[in-house]
């Protein structure tokens, strides 16, 4: 049984809305962190859930430094 898509706008605007950080700056990170995951993946089922997780910890964590 695979997993439901998902829907890329609504993950991307999530974590711009939390992390006070542009939808487009949010969206470039997101597509690179989800193609990095999916070149080394041999189970895909679950690689969006984690490539959101890493932009938006790396997004909290870069808004601490300043």
């Amino acid at each position: 049984m695979s997993q439901p898509e998902t829907n890329i706008d609504e993950v991307v605007k999530s974590i711009a809305e939390e992390t006070d950080t542009p939808a487009e700056t949010v969206s470039r990170m997101y597509a690179d962190t989800l193609a990095d995951y999916r070149h080394d993946a041999r189970v895909l089922d679950y690689v969006p859930l984690f490539a959101a997780k890493k932009v938006r910890d790396q997004l909290r964590h870069s808004h601490r430094k300043h």
